[in-house]
C-alpha cells in the first residue's frame, strides 16, 4: 500500500452539528457542518478560461501532466495505471458524464481508480461546467492510453478493503471537511478541502509519515508564523520565510497555488491564521 500511497502522493505534484453559539471558544475539532458549495473566482467571462484556470488549481496539471496528455504509473504488482490523456478521453464523453467523473469518481462504465473526487465532490456546479467546457474544447494530441489492469499487490488491497477505488472514496468522505470556523470563513474552507486537504488532511494537521524523500506534510496552523505578505509570497512563489526551497510545496504553490487569485489566497491565510488561534 505505501508504494501505491506514493504513487498517489505524486501524481498531486504536478496531482455535522450546528454552528456553536460562541465558536471561538469551542474546541475546533468538536465543530463539524456541512460544507457549502462556493465558486472559485471568476476572473474571466469566458468559461473556457475560468476551467484551464482550474485545471491548475485543482491539480489536474499534475496527474495528467502540463499538457493534459496523462502519464504513465505503471507497476508490475500494482498494475497498468496511466492517467488519463485528457485531450482525447474529453472527447468521448459528454459535458454532464465529465462532470460526474470529477465530482463522483464514475465515468458511465465503471469506477475511476485513482481519481481524487472526494475532493471535488463539493465543488459548485457552475466551476465543474466550465472545467469540463475547458477539457471539451482540448485540441486532441498524443496518444490514448491503455484501460487499468489489477496487479497482484493491487488486488491484494481491494480484496483487503485497503485500496478504494474514486466512487467509494467519495462516499466514505462525503460529510467530511476542514473545521467549521463560521460563514465569515465558509469559502476558505470551501477551497482548502479542494486543494490542501489532499496532503494535509481534512483536519489540515499534516502527517507524521514522509513521502518519498520529501518531508511529512505540516499542520497548516504553522502559517499562523507568517505575514499574510509572506504567506501570499509562498502561494505565488513556493519559497517560505527565510527563501528556502521546498521539496513538495515549491513546485505545488509555482504550478498550482499561483493561480489562485489575491482574493483567494486572503481567504485561505484568513482561515489559517484564525484556524491557529483557537488552538487545536
Amino acid at each position: 500500500m505505501r508504494l501505491l500511497a506514493a504513487i498517489l502522493f505524486l501524481l498531486t505534484l504536478t496531482a455535522c452539528g450546528e454552528e456553536a453559539s460562541n465558536p471561538s471558544t469551542e474546541p475546533v475539532s468538536e465543530r463539524s457542518a456541512p460544507l457549502i458549495p462556493h465558486r472559485f473566482e471568476v476572473v474571466s467571462p469566458d468559461p473556457n478560461e475560468h476551467g484551464e484556470r482550474l485545471s491548475a488549481v485543482l491539480g489536474c496539471i499534475g496527474c495528467h501532466k502540463l499538457d493534459l496528455t496523462g502519464e504513465d504509473w505503471s507497476d508490475p504488482d500494482w498494475g497498468v495505471l496511466w492517467t488519463a490523456n485528457l485531450t482525447q478521453s474529453a472527447a468521448a464523453f459528454s459535458e454532464h458524464e465529465l462532470t460526474v467523473m470529477i465530482a463522483e469518481g464514475k465515468r458511465p462504465d465503471r469506477a475511476l481508480m485513482d481519481m481524487p473526487s472526494y475532493l471535488f465532490s463539493e465543488m459548485h456546479p457552475e466551476d465543474l461546467a466550465a472545467l469540463a467546457s475547458y477539457l471539451k474544447a482540448l485540441s486532441a494530441k498524443g496518444e490514448q492510453h491503455p484501460e487499468p489492469t489489477i496487479g497482484p499487490k493491487l488486488a491484494e488491497e481491494i480484496a483487503s478493503g485497503a485500496f478504494k477505488d474514486s466512487v467509494q472514496q467519495v462516499a466514505e468522505m462525503k460529510n467530511k471537511a476542514p473545521p467549521d470556523l463560521g460563514p465569515q470563513h465558509a469559502f476558505a474552507r470551501f477551497i482548502l478541502r479542494a486543494t490542501c486537504a489532499e496532503c494535509h488532511g481534512m483536519d489540515l494537521q499534516g502527517s507524521t509519515e514522509p513521502m518519498l524523500d520529501a518531508p511529512p506534510p505540516p499542520n497548516l496552523r504553522i502559517v499562523a508564523a507568517y505575514s499574510s505578505e509572506d504567506f501570499s509570497t509562498l502561494m505565488k512563489t513556493g519559497k517560505p520565510v527565510g527563501d528556502r526551497e521546498l521539496k513538495v510545496m515549491g513546485g505545488v504553490s509555482r504550478g498550482r497555488y499561483s493561480r489562485f487569485t489575491d482574493g483567494e489566497i486572503k481567504a485561505v491565510y484568513d482561515y489559517l491564521a484564525e484556524l491557529a488561534r483557537r488552538g487545536p
